[in-house]
């Protein structure tokens, strides 16, 4: 089967959100299945600028088509236009102009994948609020399957976002709390939908005698302080590269205010203000001016591996965001027996946590302070959680499960193979008779096609790439605007 993946960023060095989650499943999918992903040239979310190269690649298996974008953003700009647009009546025009200025707006994704969708057996897009999958979606949605990474924010009461949702043939959910949500908002008439989310990685090279993480749930320990035997290995070894000898917490992604740190800090000071004796680590991509206090401590991106180890040797893992739709740094601790501490305003970690047994949530100051206290206090309540969290992902997150729902939902899209005889006796049915002189009908040209694309700074018309535009950029996420994943 030939599968396009449409994303708006795709790269190694993208770490977390949505971009994340496709890269995991598109490697996966590219064991079995030719893989293409049609992305821009873009690494950051804010600004949009085509920093990779235009053209082909291949990245771990998966080949990638990236286009430039036409052009990029202007933060104050953009802000100003959505707190409009989602305070005022507007007309389709105005959305579709919003839906520009948002970015990325890239005209040679909408044109390549107008001119060889025919090509794939079928499209997968990632993320319902950018343009790539707005207008792509238009062009062959009976075969595209939609994974829209929904939560609650301003942008999903735009009308244009109708058509995205009840459209696509298929959808990918990350969890229930996000199919109820959105099921409440829209008429959905997808063919096939099912709650998927994504697998977890985690090296199983490392736990001698195991020879699959699924045989890992019921058996091993947690992360626990003073340091069991456990994470005497590689995980240890985090923990003395980088001088931690007193409990930490782990937080991992984009370290931005958007996801929730300013709050995570204010809430992280309070605990050592009433004597709490902890460091916060923080790993990822920095996005923010960071406390000074040497109880914060920055590890900076780390490889795959390494963030495995850093999560393991944990004595519990942050999720500080309001708005996550799956939250694959939760089901990463969940996998290797670390509990979480997860924000109690976003419904899907909440639910997680509910499911699991494997953590705790919070929903103001003094829940978090008195929360990590027991966390760091309790090594029973440690490792029942770490348990309940291997078995969790065992139950719902294994690449086994995940991947055998993607080919049952692709194999119900996909059109019907017919063999070589059968096309032959199609085309000889076909085939004018002899004597017939009666002009045959020639297809229309690319002229009389309805193009439907937008056009340049037209509000919902076609992208053609060659006037560069102001555009506006993105705000940071999460910010009561609107968010990127």
């Amino acid at each position: 089967m030939k599968i396009a993946f449409i994303v708006q960023r795709y790269g190694t060095e993208i770490l977390g959100g949505a971009e994340y989650h496709c890269r995991l499943i598109a490697e996966r999918l590219a064991e079995r299945h030719q893989v293409d992903v049609l992305t821009t040239c873009a690494r950051d979310y804010i600004t949009w600028d085509n920093v990779y190269p235009e053209g082909t690649d291949r990245v771990r298996g998966v080949m990638l088509r990236r286009f430039a974008n036409a052009h990029t953003r202007d933060l104050d700009a953009f802000n100003q236009y959505s707190d409009w647009i989602f305070n005022n009546r507007h007309t389709p025009a105005d959305e579709m102009e919003w839906l520009k200025q948002q970015g990325p707006w890239s005209p040679g994704l909408i044109d390549y994948l107008e001119r060889h969708h025919q090509s794939y057996d079928i499209l997968i897009f990632f993320t319902y609020l950018y343009a790539p999958t707005v207008m792509g979606l238009r062009i062959a949605p009976s075969k595209s399957l939609l994974v829209p990474t929904t939560h609650d924010e301003p942008a999903i009461r735009l009308s244009i976002y109708e058509d995205v949702f009840s459209s696509a043939a298929g959808i990918v959910w990350n969890t229930e709390a996000e199919r109820r949500f959105v099921s409440e908002r829209f008429h959905l008439r997808a063919l096939v939908e099912d709650v998927v989310g994504c697998g977890v990685d985690v090296p199983e090279a490392r736990f001698s005698g195991i020879e699959t993480v699924a045989e890992l749930a019921p058996v091993l320990p947690t992360a626990t302080e003073p340091l069991p035997s456990h994470i005497e290995g590689p995980a240890n070894a985090f923990r003395r590269r980088h001088r931690i000898h007193e409990p930490f917490a782990l937080y991992g992604g984009r370290i931005d205010p958007g996801k929730g740190c300013e709050e995570l800090f204010e809430h992280f000071q309070a605990f050592l203000a009433e004597g709490g004796d902890a460091t916060l680590m923080l790993m990822g991509v920095k996005l923010m001016p960071l406390p000074d206090d040497p109880h914060v401590r920055f590890a900076g991106i780390l490889p795959d591996e390494e963030r495995l180890h850093a999560i393991e040797a944990a004595t519990a893992v942050v999720v500080p965001s309001p708005h996550e739709s799956l939250s694959l740094l939760a089901l990463e601790a969940f996998a290797v027996g670390t509990p979480v501490l997860v924000n109690g305003r976003s419904e899907v970690l909440v639910d997680h946590v509910r499911r699991s047994h494997a953590g705790l949530y919070y929903e103001n100051q003094w829940e978090f302070v008195e929360a990590f206290k027991l966390l760091t206090h309790d090594k029973a309540l440690r490792a029942a959680m770490g348990r309940n969290g291997k078995a969790y992902v065992n139950r719902n997150y294994r690449w086994d499960i995940i991947l055998s729902k993607y080919e049952r939902m692709m194999a119900r899209l996909r059109p019907p193979q017919r063999d070589a005889r059968e096309t032959r006796e199609i085309n000889d049915a076909r085939e004018p008779h002899r004597g017939d002189r009666r002009p045959q009908q020639s297809p229309p040209s690319s002229a009389q096609r309805q193009d439907r694309r937008p056009q340049g700074r037209r509000s919902g018309g076609k992208p053609d790439g060659r006037q560069g535009g102001s555009g506006g950029r993105q705000g940071h996420p999460r910010d009561g605007r609107q968010r990127p994943r």
